[in-house]
């Protein structure tokens, strides 16, 4: 038995999020059937985190134990192979220790929103980020986006669906820049709530079109209610862009 680390970049579009479900395709489900088709083997695949419908993914990162004598090489290339034309694509892969596991051995993950600040309609990137059409003041989201870094009580903005034990959450990191016409809003934490990256870019939008203000944006974490809170942001604006593990550099978050 072999247990193998992947690296995942999938489209979030079609499935109904990472995880298995009875009413549609999951990005879970298809891989696990590329694995079958290559081993012969029903396997779970464990994730280092769990993505919405339609959230995409760059750098996805899960494991799965394989009883077949495959290289990693060998493997990765079977399931990519099995994924076509599925936009799941298999990055990497590597044999890793036994005990290594993609979600309890995480010590870090760091989420991307993207939002493309223009009055025209998507074209090219329909699917893939917010279009916010009134002009977004990015430097005042920046700055009150840092209201949010650190420990808080962030039951404003967790779902009601949300199955953490603790609405307790330290934020590392919340940062808003202008790249042209995109907004880029980059999250990262050790874990964070179910919801928590897409509220908070709503609330920070709303700071950016001047419908609030920073202190609004403090009395909305300070209220810990679900009801304080702006918008939630759509899915499709959303990314996975790593997880973070000891025998990697922190400065990999950074």
């Amino acid at each position: 038995m072999t247990r193998f680390a992947l690296t995942i970049e999938f489209d979030g579009g079609p499935y109904m999020g990472w995880q298995w479900q009875d009413h549609g395709p999951s990005v879970q489900g298809a891989i696990e059937e590329a694995i079958f088709k290559t081993t012969g083997e029903k396997t779970l695949v464990y994730s280092a985190g769990r993505t919405d419908a339609g959230v995409h993914a760059l750098g996805m990162r899960a494991h799965v134990d394989i009883e077949k004598g495959l290289s990693a090489f060998r493997l990765m290339e079977a399931m990519n192979a099995h994924l076509r034309p599925h936009p799941i694509a298999i990055l990497a892969c590597e044999a890793v220790a036994d005990d290594w596991h993609a979600r309890y051995s995480c010590i870090g993950r760091s989420y991307e929103y993207r939002i493309l600040n223009r009055r025209a309609s998507l074209t090219l990137e329909k699917g893939r980020v917010w279009r916010v059409g009134p002009e977004l003041d990015a430097d005042a989201m920046h700055d009150a986006a840092q209201i949010l870094v650190g420990l808080h009580d962030f039951t404003t903005f967790r779902s009601t669906a949300c199955q953490s034990a603790s609405p307790v959450k330290t934020l590392d990191r919340l940062n808003v820049r202008r790249e042209g016409q995109h907004v880029i809003i980059e999250a990262a934490a050790l874990s964070f709530l179910h919801h928590q990256v897409r509220s908070m870019v709503g609330c920070l939008v709303a700071v950016g079109l001047g419908r609030w203000t920073a202190a609004d944006l403090k009395a909305a974490l300070d209220a810990a209610d679900r009801s304080a809170l702006a918008e939630n942001a759509p899915p499709e604006g959303l990314y996975f862009v790593r997880a973070l593990y000891p025998e990697e550099t922190l400065a990999g978050l950074s």
